[in-house]
């Protein structure tokens, strides 16, 4: 007996010793491969580029993987007890290696011959998936037993918990607890109840096997195993037990948390990123925080879908996209058959395509005003005559049918058509729209983009044009050239003939006999009206009497490339060629007193622990001329300027080299700014806005007066043929443009031009944009007076003539001479401009 129990013992010490002998081999064969566990101190998570408007909505999530990283204190305790009760109940007292866990492995391997289950811990999971592959292999075992064990005297227990919870996978894209939340429940980690806490602490077993979307029933199985072994561990009662067993399974699929329809936008966030940090900023957590406005956002989306579908509707109805009951030959609308018609056509909506905007209906019975519907998800519904009677029949892009006399005359049972639902519930009658639209609206003082949208519906064309469409931008170019004729010494009163003319150009290819769009003729006519009225034959003489060289010479010192310019007469009708973007851009020296800015749209671009960038926008700075004309007095004294667009404190400081607004505080909300360049005079200017302020109380923009504003001024173009409809227009503080055409670059049709086309949209949205604000007008620069002067001469007017008006000059331009004769009399000159007078 004590020689058997001696051969135990020495058994068991070679046994012991065999095993250290082993595992000490092991260590010194894997530790020096092992990576530093150091690293795990400055991990960056792999986290998606999400893209925000300036009021932290979420506009895009890109990347591959959805992760939201939460701080562990964050975390409800709940779920850190939950996966301890599926993962590792003893992650708080052992050291990183569970030995009872790893013998419950062994005897699995040796009992069915194949590896059950890992036996690891929560600190080996972070070992694995920070650091090692997830190959079912002996020697990533030691490696992750190694390593746990380093890890756990380099960090404590809670470090390990949170990069846990934040790194592992659980399914649908989603990387760790917060994302799992979003995906699964559509809510954050601290919204959810016990029962979805352990349905999400059940996934890391086996995502895909446990998933309660794929395999709901297997799914609650898990998650309520998990609540029991919660309770058993006394980490919940019995109440909280009962009450979470008994709860449904809720999960459903949830896609990104987009708070705020722009993509167009997104879009051109993405590209941005992608030039500057390249492959790198779909996984390092960027939050790009962009200028733009989501109330103004949400309203340009909604202007611009009215806007096309106006436009369609104005043309006619080109009718359903089939009729089911006309494909099938075999099928007819009795009652013994309407079965199987219902069938057909519940398949038929669920191949149908649709978006968010339109949504497919099949006409199931048609009475004398009123067309009944069926759509997807059995939902039966009705088309009411005021929504139906527009649908005149589509001809051609000029030519339509009768007005409709009853639903019949449009629809029949069968028809497969397109349905919108109208702000009051009801659906309408609708189609895709054959046009296409752009609009850009911006902070003229900045070129901060405050909302864009480049087309009817990014997901069905994701060309975007407002940046990529190079279309004529016809009669809305026509400011510039006033502004060159003007900065020239031309003056608003200057007499130009409005009479036919003929051309022989040889850059135009022949004899070229321009007109004006109405094909009247109104002779002499004051420069101020031939601008307001946009009669084509002012605009081609005013250009050939100040020559196209000067005038281009202009036009680039306002940011316009020459490469889009034509070289001949036909610029002054806007021969240009430019993105809806360049236009905008150029009226912003229009609206904010002749400063050069350029458009952007990224205000900073941040991380979870720092600011990367913070835009520096050239921006419109009056008050800023002082420091600019005597850099050599500058000190580092701080000077107040307006406000940005964000609402952040803007301080000037003095100092700068380069004449740069730069913040001398500290503070991380103060925003960097540089005076913009001033490109165009300033009394220039003044009388070029008077002037556009005419074409909506005088001109082609009249249908603006609904906003009731004297502080709004802009200009409509059409171009040759009606190919492109415009409308730009702004007030000091927002700029608008709207353009709508065809992509392929046909006709809209006979009867389409800007004021008809694109103002109406332009009206929609500036009702919003201006809501609230008040009126306001860029001061009158020094140097100017207003003189009362000849309607028909555009010299003063003499004492008592009734029919004078007042007008606006550069001093030294002012006129001199007096309609017959006359002598002005002291009243008749005014030193001070008065606005009313113009209204």
């Amino acid at each position: 007996m004590v020689k058997f129990l001696k051969f135990l013992l020495w058994s068991g010490l070679a046994g012991g010793g065999g095993v250290l002998l082993i595992a000490a081999s092991a260590y010194l064969y894997l530790s020096p491969s092992l990576p530093s566990v150091e690293t795990l101190r400055d991990v960056h998570l792999q986290t998606p580029l999400r893209v925000y408007t300036r009021d932290e909505k979420l506009l895009a999530e890109f990347g591959e993987k959805r992760r939201t990283p939460v701080r562990i204190e964050e975390t409800p305790e709940f779920l850190v007890r939950a996966f301890m009760a599926a993962e590792d109940d003893r992650f708080y007292s052992h050291p990183g290696v569970d030995i009872v866990g790893l013998m419950r492995a062994a005897v699995q391997l040796v009992s069915t011959g194949s590896i059950q289950s890992g036996g690891s811990t929560i600190t080996m999971q972070v070992a694995k998936n920070f650091f090692l592959s997830h190959e079912r292999v002996f020697s990533r075992k030691f490696n992750e037993i190694l390593l746990a064990l380093q890890i756990e005297r380099e960090l404590n227990k809670s470090e390990i918990l949170e990069l846990y919870l934040n790194k592992i996978y659980l399914g649908n894209r989603a990387y760790g607890v917060e994302a799992a939340a979003q995906v699964y429940y559509g809510q954050s980690i601290n919204e959810l109840n016990l029962a979805q806490l352990a349905m999400i602490a059940g996934l890391p077993k086996a995502p895909s096997r446990y998933n309660p979307i794929n395999d709901p029933d297997r799914a609650l199985i898990r998650r309520n195993w998990i609540l029991g072994r919660m309770l058993d561990l006394g980490y919940i009662d019995n109440n909280n037990y009962q009450t979470a067993v008994s709860q449904p399974v809720t999960a459903r699929y949830h896609g990104s948390r987009i708070e705020l329809q722009a993509p167009y936008v997104a879009e051109m966030v993405r590209q941005e990123m992608i030039e500057r940090y390249g492959p790198e900023a779909y996984t390092e957590g960027f939050q790009i925080y962009t200028t733009v406005d989501s109330s103004l956002q949400e309203t340009a989306n909604q202007v611009v879908v009215d806007g096309l579908f106006a436009y369609t509707e104005r043309h006619g109805y080109r009718g359903p996209v089939t009729n089911l009951n006309e494909a099938d030959q075999n099928l007819e609308i009795n009652n013994s058959e309407i079965q199987s018609n219902v069938d057909v056509w519940k398949e038929a909506l669920k191949n149908a395509r649709s978006n968010r905007i339109l949504m497919p209906a099949v006409v199931t019975a048609v009475e004398d005003k009123t067309a009944h519907i069926l759509l997807r998800n059995d939902e039966v519904d009705v088309i009411d005559w005021d929504n139906l009677n527009w649908a005149k029949r589509f001809i051609n892009v000029n030519a339509f049918g009768y007005d409709p006399k009853s639903a019949g005359d449009v629809l029949k049972a069968g028809d497969l058509i397109l349905v919108r639902k109208m702000p009051d519930g009801r659906y309408r009658l609708s189609q895709d729209p054959e046009a296409q639209s752009s609009l850009i609206s911006m902070n003229p003082k900045n070129g901060a983009i405050l909302s864009l949208v480049g087309g009817f519906n990014f997901f069905d064309s994701m060309y975007n044009r407002s940046t990529q469409a190079v279309r004529q931008a016809g009669s809305s170019f026509k400011p510039f050239v006033y502004a060159a004729a003007i900065h020239e010494g031309l003056t608003a009163a200057t007499m130009i003939n409005d009479a036919p003319i003929v051309f022989a150009d040889k850059g135009l290819e022949g004899t070229w006999r321009p007109n004006n769009d109405n094909m009247k003729f109104n002779g002499p006519t004051r420069l101020r009206e031939g601008l307001y009225r946009s009669r084509n034959l002012i605009s081609i003489r005013l250009l050939r009497e100040i020559g196209i060289n000067r005038t281009i010479n202009f036009l680039e010192s306002l940011g316009f490339e020459d490469g889009t310019m034509e070289r001949n007469l036909s610029l002054a009708l806007g021969n240009v060629s430019l993105t809806p973007l360049q236009l905008t851009a150029g009226y912003a020296t229009i609206a904010n007193g002749g400063y050069k800015v350029s458009p952007y749209l990224i205000d900073r671009v941040e991380t979870v622990d720092e600011v990367l960038f913070r835009a520096s926008p050239e921006t419109a700075c009056p008050e800023c001329e002082d420091l600019l004309d005597n850099p050599q007095e500058q000190t580092t004294e701080q000077t107040e300027v307006p406000e940005a667009d964000s609402g952040s404190a803007i301080i000037l400081a003095r100092g700068d080299q380069d004449n740069h607004i730069v913040d001398l505080t500290g503070e991380p909300d103060t925003q960097r700014i540089t005076p913009a360049e001033q490109v165009m005079d300033p009394r220039v200017n003044y009388i070029i806005n008077d002037i556009m302020s005419d074409v909506i109380w005088k001109g082609t923009g009249r249908r603006a007066q609904a906003l009731k504003r004297h502080d709004i001024a802009g200009k409509t173009g059409t171009t040759n043929d009606s190919k492109d409809a415009w409308f730009v227009g702004f007030n000091p503080e927002v700029l608008t443009s709207v353009w709508i055409g065809m992509d392929d670059y046909t006709t809209l049709g006979r009867w389409e031009y800007g004021g008809n086309a694109a103002l109406p949209v332009w009206i929609d949205f500036m009702k919003v944009a201006l809501d609230g604000k008040p009126e306001q007008r860029l001061p009158q620069p020094d140097g100017m007076v207003s003189l009362r002067i000849d309607p028909k001469t555009g010299r003063l007017a003499r004492q008592g003539d009734k029919n004078a008006i007042f007008e606006i000059f550069r001093q030294e331009k002012a006129p001199t001479s007096v309609s017959e004769g006359s002598i002005p009399s002291l009243n008749d000159i005014e030193q001070s401009f008065k606005p009313e007078d113009l209204f």
